[in-house]
């Protein structure tokens, strides 16, 4: 069909959501508009699904989650005997609804639905999965991405996002779906009286906590530091888990932005609820005046991811998802050591765009880096294997640049309840011994060396950005550069064709990663540059990594990679 005979199509099926109906008449006669939500099918990549909330097969509505769960119910049906899924979801704009059409598509299918009645955060979704035995588990949820943003993740049976295998498999599944003619759907309130649905993991939150609990090294300099805490949920599911993992790690002195409390996928005081940017800062920045806090805390709407601001010298400065994954891994080392708790062969994870710093912290204490593709489901992985050798606890932490972090392994995804607990934790200890976290990252600079991590995005939207970062990359695959800032390129990776070739020698092997549309090029000095195109928004990402004795140096190579960049790529801003 083309756009307008499925516009039409829509038109007359389309009514399990009055909200549809009404979109597709307000475009009606506007091409451009009735392109961009039919020109192609909302694409189920490695992450699931994430798009533009509306009307359309380009759009995240009843219809889509929809046909993707049939596709799920059809996957698990045919490798399962009794299959079951957990789902959650979070405080997004319909998140919900697409919850519920989930759960009563999967109980149409006779598939066992485990739901949060309530937010819970993505991590407790990974830890339902787990504790409850199920099957595969389902998040509603974008993340940290703007309102207009929904999104639908599926997870395997080891908690952790489908690997791409196995997403591969089920998205040819749910290509066979018929969007409106081959979906089995139920009435929730009849699946749940029938037992089909049930709400059992509303009973988890009390074992969640205690093995949260469970991963704190210093438990009691919680309680005798005093912290002065400001917390935003950036009006998502963190409120309830973190205020109370807080409460009771003994942080009593704890405040909560009340203009960014309650849930609301509006998110009214900060349009972009990512904890990355300052904006979602400015919020608590104006409260310290009354409330000088030691430390901020911003965890974003489905709490995986958090951010931290801290207070040094009456200033305060926000900490780079680098530098607090630097701080936690010398922090654990470091008091698991004194404590007689390290592990014989202890093991940090990080993925292929983060900081070499971290190695260099875990290398003097007689640590394993190991660096992983892009993406949290391969952290995941990490563990689940090496807890099938026995060997689990080594793993000590695992985290993202892109703030998300893990220490424990009761979770197999970034855990932003678990970073809030030990981030804490390590802001008390530091202030027993005399300073604060920013001195304490000064610090390791100091000792291992000044990187500076850096990230460009490039914005693609629709069929036509798609396209151009395809050409981008087939381009930068074509003509790899020799020299990027007057550093010479030494090594380049292609993780499509999973080789790493030396340019000097010519020779090449295995980059020891799945099969990923990702470019590293290694330059002198540890200088490193990584792009790739994003697997759950429309855009082109740049890692840049400088590495100077000093931060003067380190910024000024930064601004050199980068404009040199942006070149390469043929971008213009």
């Amino acid at each position: 069909m083309n756009v307008n005979e499925l516009y039409e199509l829509w038109l007359a099926k389309a009514d399990r959501d009055p909200d549809l109906r009404e979109e597709l008449l307000s475009v009606r006669g506007k091409e451009d508009e009735i392109n961009d939500r039919f020109w192609k099918t909302l694409a189920f990549g490695t992450g699931g699904l994430r798009g533009v909330i509306g009307a359309g097969t380009n759009r995240m509505n009843v219809y889509t989650v929809s046909q993707a769960t049939q596709g799920l119910a059809d996957y698990l049906n045919a490798k399962f005997d009794a299959p079951s899924v957990a789902i959650a979801h979070d405080s997004r704009i319909k998140s919900d609804v697409f919850a519920r059409a989930a759960a009563s598509v999967l109980a149409a299918n006779g598939v066992k639905v485990h739901m949060y009645s309530r937010l819970a955060p993505t991590p407790m979704l990974s830890y339902a999965v787990r504790k409850l035995g199920c099957s595969s588990g389902i998040v509603v949820t974008a993340s940290h991405n703007p309102s207009k943003y929904n999104g639908y993740k599926c997870y395997n049976v080891n908690g952790y996002q489908m690997t791409d295998d196995e997403a591969t498999e089920l998205y040819n599944i749910i290509q066979t779906v018929d969007m409106f003619d081959g979906v089995k759907t139920t009435d929730f309130d009849a699946a749940v009286e029938g037992g089909m649905i049930d709400c059992a993991c509303d009973g988890l939150f009390e074992d969640f906590y205690a093995d949260e609990l469970a991963c704190r090294i210093e438990p009691e300099v919680a309680e005798k530091a005093g912290l002065k805490i400001l917390y935003t949920p950036l009006n998502g599911t963190g409120n309830v888990p973190i205020r109370e993992i807080l409460r009771r790690c003994g942080h009593k002195d704890l405040r909560v932005i009340a203009s960014q409390e309650q849930p609301d996928g509006t998110f009214p005081t900060c349009p972009f609820p990512n904890p990355e940017i300052k904006q979602v800062f400015e919020e608590g920045f104006k409260l310290t005046a009354d409330f000088p806090a030691d430390l901020i805390i911003a965890s974003d709407p489905d709490a995986d991811r958090i951010g931290i601001a801290v207070k040094h010298d009456g200033e305060y400065h926000l900490m780079s998802g680098n530098e607090v994954g630097c701080m936690l891994t010398d922090y654990i080392l470091s008091r698991r050591k004194a404590r007689g708790t390290l592990p014989a062969t202890p093991v940090v994870v990080k993925t292929i765009v983060t900081t070499e710093l971290v190695t260099a912290i875990a290398a003097s204490y007689g640590a394993e880096t190991v660096s992983l593709l892009t993406g949290f489901k391969y952290i995941g992985e990490f563990i689940t294997e090496k807890e099938k050798i026995g060997r689990k606890d080594d793993f000590l932490l695992g985290f993202e640049e892109s703030y998300g972090y893990l220490a424990g392994t009761f979770v197999r995804e970034k855990d932003a309840v678990n970073a809030a607990v030990l981030i804490a934790e390590m802001t008390a200890y530091r202030k027993s011994v005399g300073d604060d976290l920013y001195a304490y990252m000064q610090s390791l600079y100091k000792k291992f060396g000044m990187y500076q991590n850096s990230l460009l995005n490039f914005q693609f939207e629709g069929e036509d950005g798609m396209k151009k970062m395809a050409a981008i990359m087939a381009a930068l695959r074509a003509r790899t550069p020799k020299e990027i800032a007057g550093l010479k390129v030494l090594r380049v990776g292609d993780c499509k064709t999973q080789t790493v070739t030396d340019l000097a020698s010519g020779k090449s092997e295995s980059t020891g990663l799945p099969v990923s549309d990702v470019i590293l090029l290694f330059l002198e000095n540890d200088c490193k540059v990584v792009v790739r195109p994003s697997g759950t928004e429309p855009k082109l990402k740049a890692y840049l990594t400088a590495n100077a004795p000093d931060a003067d140096g380190a910024e000024k190579l930064t601004a050199a990679i980068a404009a040199d960049v942006k070149k390469i790529l043929g971008i213009e801003e």
